[in-house]
This record gives C-alpha cells, sequence and structure tokens, in this order.
C-alpha cells in the first residue's frame, strides 16, 4: 500500500508488502493547484457563453461592449468575468481607443477549443445517456458476414475481401465510439455503404463526378450534420454531401434532429447519425470543410480546404440554435454558387418554410 505525499511522490506505508514506486504517475500538487485555479475560473456559467462568444467570433476576438450585448449584462460585470479569466492566463486583452479586446491566450487555445467542442457537448449528453452498457453483438462474425454478403452484391466491381475489411472497420469504429447503443448492424450497414461508395468514387475520373462536400466537426452530432442537409436540400443530385466527426457524439443533438427533420432527413431510420471521420471520405471529397476541428483532419492534394467558424448549437439557445442555422445556411448557399456553373434546383428564399420551433 502506498499514500500520496503533499508533493504528489508515492511513500511507502510501513508494514506493507508491496513495494512503492520511485516517482508518482499521478499529477503533482504544484500543477494539480494551477489547473484547478483555471478550472475554478471557468466554473461559471457566464463565463463559459463569454469564452464561448469570443472563441466563435469571425476575428477570433471580441469587446466588451459586444459581450456585454450577448450576455445581456453590465459591462462593468463583463469586465469583471473576463478578468478573473485573464488573470489564470485564459484570455488575453488589448486595448484599442475606448475599448478592450479579448482573445483566448495562444498557449491554452487548443484545451479551450476542446473543452467547448468536446467537453461541453458530451457534458449535456451525458445527461440523458442510456444507463444499459453496449452489449455488443453476440456472433459478430456471422451477422457481419450477412451484411457483407448484401453489400458485395450492391458493389460488384469490389472484390468481396475488400467489402468485408470495409464492414469490420466500421462496425469496429462505431462500438469503439462507445455512445452508439441502437441500431449498431443496420447503423453499420449504412456507414460501411457510405464508405465503398467513396471508395469506388476515389477511384472513379474527377472530371465526370458531380462534387462531392465532406462536412467535418468534433462530434457529427451538429454542425456538419446540418450543413450536409442543407446542402442537400439546396442542390438535389447536382451535389453529394457527407458530413463527419474526428470524436463522433453517440447521437445527434437533440436541437439539431427537429431542424434535420424539417429539411426531410428521416431522423428516426439510420440515416442521421454521427460517423468518424475516415480516409476514404476525405479522399472521395473534392472540398472539406471543418468546423472546430481544422487540425485534425488529413490535408491530401487536389481538394479545396475551408474553415468555417461557426456557433455550437448543443450549447446554444433556442434563438442561438436558430442563428446557426441562418449562418451555416448562408455559407452552404455561397459555396454551392461556387461550386456549380448552373443555377442549382430551385429552393425557397428563406428557410420560413421548414423552420419549427425547438422545444
Amino acid at each position: 500500500m502506498s499514500a500520496l505525499s503533499s508533493s504528489g511522490a508515492v511513500a511507502a506505508v510501513p508494514g506493507t508488502c508491496c513495494a512503492s514506486p520511485a516517482e508518482a504517475h499521478a499529477m503533482g500538487s504544484a500543477a494539480a493547484g494551477q489547473v484547478a485555479k483555471m478550472l475554478k475560473a471557468l466554473a461559471e456559467p457566464l463565463r463559459l457563453r463569454m469564452l464561448s462568444f469570443i472563441t466563435t467570433s469571425s476575428t477570433g476576438e471580441a469587446c466588451v461592449c459586444d459581450i456585454a450585448g450577448v450576455a445581456d449584462v453590465s459591462q462593468p460585470t463583463v469586465s469583471y468575468h473576463l478578468r478573473v479569466l485573464k488573470d489564470v492566463g485564459i484570455v488575453t486583452s488589448e486595448r484599442r481607443g475606448t475599448w478592450v479586446y479579448y482573445r483566448v491566450a495562444p498557449e491554452v487555445r487548443e484545451a479551450v477549443s476542446t473543452l467547448l467542442q468536446s467537453f461541453a457537448p458530451s457534458a449535456l449528453d451525458a445527461r440523458h445517456a442510456a444507463r444499459t452498457p453496449l452489449t455488443g453483438l453476440r456472433d459478430v462474425d456471422a451477422t457481419l458476414g450477412r451484411v457483407s454478403d448484401d453489400l458485395v452484391a450492391k458493389f460488384p466491381h469490389l472484390a468481396a475481401d475488400v467489402v468485408l475489411r470495409t464492414v469490420r472497420e466500421s462496425y469496429t469504429a462505431l462500438v469503439r465510439n462507445g455512445g452508439l447503443r441502437a441500431h449498431l448492424v443496420p447503423t453499420t450497414q449504412s456507414f460501411a455503404e457510405q464508405r465503398l461508395l467513396d471508395i469506388a468514387r476515389a477511384g472513379a475520373d474527377r472530371a465526370a463526378r458531380v462534387p462531392q462536400v465532406l462536412f467535418v466537426c468534433v462530434a457529427d452530432a451538429g454542425r456538419s450534420q446540418l450543413a450536409a442537409a442543407l446542402l442537400r436540400h439546396h442542390a438535389g443530385d447536382a451535389v453529394l454531401a457527407r458530413s463527419a466527426g474526428s470524436a463522433p457524439a453517440g447521437a445527434v443533438h437533440s436541437a439539431v434532429r427537429y431542424l434535420l427533420a424539417d429539411l426531410g432527413v428521416d431522423v428516426d431510420a439510420e440515416e442521421a447519425f454521427p460517423k468518424p471521420l475516415t480516409d476514404d471520405a476525405v479522399r472521395a471529397a473534392d472540398v472539406v470543410i471543418t468546423m472546430g476541428c481544422r487540425d485534425t483532419c488529413p490535408v491530401l492534394p487536389g481538394r479545396r480546404y475551408e474553415d468555417w467558424v461557426v456557433g455550437d448549437p448543443a450549447l446554444a439557445s433556442p434563438e442561438g440554435v436558430a442563428a446557426i442555422r441562418d449562418d451555416i445556411d448562408r455559407r452552404v448557399r455561397a459555396l454551392l454558387a461556387d461550386l456549380l456553373p448552373t443555377p442549382a434546383p430551385t429552393t425557397p428564399d428563406d428557410l420560413s418554410t421548414y423552420q419549427r420551433s425547438t422545444p
């Protein structure tokens, strides 16, 4: 038996039979104290909202007056909370004339991105996650074999071993995700079929195929799903749309499910589910749009890459979700106008025909 000393080292307890390691593997007390100070500064709802507003700004910064308007609090209150974040090194400030602008400190930018893009949505999802453990399939080989046989018939030009390997890899990726607990077999088949389409497309003549756009965010549960659905809505069959996540969630965010349903997506089937990012999807794409995960997406020659700074609907109010949808819709329309030499199929000028109030 051993105990942690105040310095973080492991000290042996007299009379025990187990030898203690020379150094502790746990976090040292000094490091823990510094991290605790930063976490304490972040553990305030208004500060988290301010940080989210700053990081989703198109310029990566915001002034006190803008934050006060969004947070609906006085400017002195905003200044106080930002000073708390600045004192622990989370944000930096710069005075320009009469206004002070804040941005995330470069040293913690990646950590803040992980907090807002991965941890925060996961914390919200955990409140609604099922408590039953994921047991998987009793006879994985036989089940995946049947799925593979079905897909071999759909893709006769691909070798059977390629199809089976893709099915197995797709199942493994979805199970590793951990959040997917229902419809595992049909979801595996749907994901594998999409990957096989991408594999076949990657070997086709690029000049003879319609453009394909891949939307990538962290969880593939909000922004990327919505962007892909909007592109399909506006472009029809003139452009192919895919979505994926660098760390996919277990399900599409509830607020986004309503928007997808209004766009004609069958959210109760296996049509909309978070998908892991694969090299196949990137190779098959002509355009790759990242939203909050630019550094995790493979960069291949001959592809057009864009990074869209868009808020996360999982963390937004109902009004914020609507604003994010409108922002993505404008960006999708601009992208579509650039991709197609002729106008896309006629769609409504605004989203009013399929807007629905989120619960």
